[in-house]
């Protein structure tokens, strides 16, 4: 149960993370209140610590550079919280959540050119200013980095790409790095059907054809990242508030 503290935080960091969508359009307004507001992966990622402090952020699929502007509030926050004189109003940061990450580059990769744009039009003023690349990931260079997150992406791939796509996330990662990783688990039934259907209305509503899906269950997903040298955490149920199929994989270079 979320916690009058909890609440009171993420109200600031949802005004915080969607304030930048203002000029870059009513649509991109919307949908960032609607993303960050609905979405559990987002307060999990401060919750759970699980970018780390300084961190080289590689974001495959960014969309519209939701999660960079979303850490980027959540730092700034923090660092409002534990001043010696506090801003006023300003929210407390929760005792038991680590510290807000501060991110020493953001690069996120987007195939959708409206995605960019309006990520673009929102986040020039962030600092440090995200890299935005317009492009695919099955082609784009991955530079080195400590945090690797792909949400809900993988699965517009077929299955090669997808292993291409790992096994090149695992090279660029560095020593300790940890990728993010979350998935629908095709054997989970009717859940895992309602996933797949309110994903190709969001693809529809954003603008973009539907797309043909490829999945996989959550033991196949496992397997893969295990085969390329990953260590799992425990899979993270991450549909909290939905009826979907979401796990977050949480896998770590020795």
């Amino acid at each position: 149960m979320t916690d009058s503290v909890t609440k009171s935080l993420l109200s600031a960091l949802l005004d915080r993370a969607c304030a930048p969508y203002r000029p870059a359009g009513r649509f991109a307004w919307r949908f960032a209140r609607g993303k960050l507001g609905g979405d559990p992966v987002f307060q999990a990622l401060l919750e759970r610590g699980l970018i780390p402090d300084h961190a080289r952020v590689l974001d495959l699929g960014c969309g519209q550079g939701l999660l960079a502007s979303w850490l980027t509030a959540a730092r700034g926050q923090y660092e409002e919280s534990v001043q010696v004189r506090p801003f006023p109003n300003s929210p407390a940061w929760p005792e038991h959540w680590p510290i807000a990450p501060r991110v020493q580059d953001f690069h996120g990769v987007e195939l959708m050119p409206r995605d960019v744009d309006r990520a673009k039009a929102a986040l020039g003023g962030l600092h440090p200013r995200p890299r935005l690349t317009l492009g695919d990931i099955c082609d784009v260079p991955f530079e080195p980095c400590d945090a690797a997150v792909i949400l809900d992406v993988l699965h517009y791939i077929d299955i090669p790409a997808q292993d291409a796509v790992l096994a090149r996330v695992r090279d660029a990662l560095a020593p300790g790095g940890v990728l993010l990783l979350r998935v629908g688990d095709a054997s989970a039934g009717l859940p895992f059907k309602i996933s797949n259907w309110v994903d190709h209305v969001v693809t529809f509503i954003r603008g973009h054809r539907l797309p043909r899906l490829h999945c996989r269950a959550l033991i196949e997903w496992q397997s893969v990242l295990l085969r390329l040298g990953f260590q799992l955490d425990a899979g993270l149920p991450m549909s909290q508030g939905t009826p979907f199929a979401n796990v977050l994989l949480v896998a770590r270079l020795g």
